[in-house]
């Protein structure tokens, strides 16, 4: 019987105009879908025009820049549709999706779904919930003690992934999915008997012990910041935009 690191698998990825899921805006995503390990990828492709200003430290990650959204990319609406779309059919198949750090890219869609859609994530999955498989949770829990940092680079070069066009949405996405398999056949003897339903699960677990550590690890710095125990969606705010 085929494990589900060696199974069909989708991943989400978004590139943004910055880095707060309650005021910033998607300019560019991607779906990725793989039937099995080593099968072509079938990619979706949106370019968003977001309707307001582009920094320049966004363009710096991503490349896109203000003038090129404006001429080549969509208005948000009909995008967040189709994108919410796209991971409701994944639901639906039971498809499991691999997201990079889920709490940012699924809420920063919530909210542009609420913005333009006067919408919901959680309404396109009200029938099926998504199965979400975050690299980062898994790779934190199962190897706790590796010091260094976890981003997605790091992760590539760390499960011997390749990854070119970082900061692509799309190549971001696959390389994320790539690195969930790799995971799962590394840490196969702790993995291998876990469903995705069940596994989804247990991160919401993981990551909420997670994050109570680096919690406490910015107070003993002496930082405010503060850290979300929510996965893989933050609760809507009342003061979001």
């Amino acid at each position: 019987m085929t494990c589900w690191y060696e199974g069909p698998l989708a991943a989400f990825d978004t590139e943004t105009t910055g880095v707060d899921v309650e005021t910033d805006r998607i300019v560019s995503a991607a779906v990725v879908v793989q039937d099995a390990a080593g099968t072509r990828p079938r990619v979706s492709r949106w370019l968003v025009n977001p309707g307001v200003p582009v920094p320049a430290g966004a363009t710096a990650v991503h490349g896109l820049t203000e003038e090129h959204l404006q001429r080549n990319g969509r208005w948000p609406a009909p995008v967040m549709f189709e994108i919410a779309e796209a991971l409701a059919e994944q639901a639906a198949a039971g498809r499991p999706l691999v997201v990079m750090n889920a709490p940012f890219d699924l809420t920063i869609l919530d909210r542009e779904l609420r913005r333009h859609r006067a919408s919901s994530l959680d309404r396109w999955l009200d029938t099926s919930p998504l199965l979400v498989l975050d690299p980062r949770v898994l790779d934190k829990h199962l190897d706790r003690y590796r010091k260094g940092r976890r981003t997605l680079t790091d992760l590539c070069e760390h499960y011997g992934v390749s990854l070119d066009g970082a900061h692509d949405a799309a190549a971001d996405a696959l390389a994320a999915l790539e690195v969930v398999r790799a995971v799962g056949r590394r840490f196969a003897a702790r993995l291998e008997r876990l469903e995705p339903p069940e596994l989804h699960s247990l991160q919401a677990v993981w990551h909420a012990a997670q994050a109570r550590g680096l919690q406490a690890w910015f107070a003993r710095s002496g930082s405010e910041e503060s850290v979300d125990p929510a996965w893989p969606l933050r609760p809507d705010l009342p003061a979001a935009a």
